[in-house]
């Protein structure tokens, strides 16, 4: 039986500060629970290892994600890690989300000793006013001092995020921004646009008009910006939000858009398995309770059992994330039948509305398509 590749995913929900656009779960003030918290990640890795078919799976990626990873001490990062050496070598990219202001030339070290291959810088914006003003805890040259020590430390593979439609965000300080990350040369390049989301900081101050976002054309503006000034500079763009030299593309992002099973560990970590997908409670507490009394299935949320319907028209809206598209030839591997005559009725509108081409043995976003891609994901919800 042909191993099916699996990614591993781990939550890290801790922060020394949550930033003013953030709705993940994550915490600021939880710290006394850190400990506990890890041991039950660690219990429910090892409860994961007795109960799965481990035969089935060959691992390929494990991304450890937060919350702010670096901002708990490397010790327990290595717990952690030590629970899923049987699955690390030279072949699988061990990721692990770093931010500067929480992060140590010891703490990458023993990253690095630990078998951790690339790292995911969270930068944002090199502008010390705008990082302010969506509250990153951080200045540029704290994240200059970070990204040095990476590099001392022999990184070869690291990740800057950017993001864009911040407010009072400038299209003259996004080339500013990409010009001094490009002298630094990092292996890869995601760009967010702001999404605001409610009960956060940033919705409050919009909504009451302490702030103002750039309106949607000043956004695309910018997003066009960076893809073409980075495309010009070599880093291949491979899906919506993310560039990357070639070769360095994350393995992780890639599983995802890819359908590939993930199974992930903490409060609120997602998994998709078999055609199901599920995630662990999001209350830190309960799921610490519920492992130190070994009831794993108790932290678990089913939240859908896929069908085969399911399983082809989510094929389609995660592959078209990609900006190579979706292939015509792997999807018939997949599921033995063609999905230009599946899904006929939905590519030839998309097509005639200029949002998709096919041709040859893709089916992929046009460039109004990349702009208007929630309305091509309708197509197939």
């Amino acid at each position: 039986m042909e191993q099916k590749e699996l990614g591993i995913y781990i939550h890290i929900p801790f922060c020394k500060r949550k930033c003013y656009y953030c709705d993940f779960i994550s915490y600021q003030n939880k710290t006394d629970l850190i400990d506990k918290y890890i041991e039950s990640i660690c219990l429910e890795i090892e409860d994961w290892k007795k109960s799965a078919n481990l035969n089935n799976y060959n691992v390929t990626t494990i991304y450890i994600g937060g919350g702010t990873p670096s901002y708990i001490e490397p010790k327990h990062i290595a717990s952690i890690i030590n629970k899923l050496k049987e699955f690390i070598n030279e072949k699988v990219e061990v990721t692990i989300e770093v931010n500067p202001g929480t992060t140590t030339n010891e703490k990458l070290k023993e990253y690095k000793s630990l078998g951790i291959n690339r790292l995911s810088i969270g930068l944002q914006e090199t502008h010390d006013e705008l990082l302010k003003t969506i509250g990153r805890i951080h200045n540029f040259d704290q994240f200059l001092e970070t990204y040095k020590q990476a590099r001392n430390v022999v990184f070869q593979n690291i990740n800057v995020d950017l993001m864009i439609g911040l407010p009072n965000q400038t299209i003259n300080d996004i080339k500013i921004s990409l010009e001094k990350i490009l002298k630094l040369k990092p292996e890869h390049i995601s760009v967010y646009s702001l999404i605001l989301e409610e009960g956060t900081v940033l919705f409050s101050q919009v909504k009451e008009k302490i702030i103002m976002l750039p309106d949607e054309e000043q956004e695309r503006n910018m997003y066009w910006y960076v893809k073409n000034t980075l495309e010009k500079n070599d880093y291949k763009h491979y899906e919506i939000s993310n560039f990357a030299k070639s070769g360095k593309e994350s393995k992780h992002n890639m599983n995802c858009w890819e359908q590939k099973e993930y199974r992930g560990f903490g409060i609120a970590a997602h998994s998709y398995i078999e055609g199901v997908r599920f995630s662990n409670t999001t209350n830190l507490e309960e799921y610490i309770k519920n492992i130190s009394k070994k009831q794993f299935n108790e932290n678990l949320r089913i939240h859908e059992r896929q069908k085969q319907e399911g399983k082809k028209k989510e094929y389609m809206l995660l592959g078209l994330r990609k900006i190579d598209g979706v292939s015509i030839t792997e999807f018939k591997n997949k599921y033995k039948e063609n999905p230009l005559f599946i899904f006929k009725s939905e590519i030839n509108d998309l097509v005639n509305k200029k949002l998709l081409t096919v041709g040859g043995d893709k089916i992929k976003l046009t460039n109004k398509g990349l702009d208007l891609a929630n309305l091509v994901w309708e197509k197939f919800v």
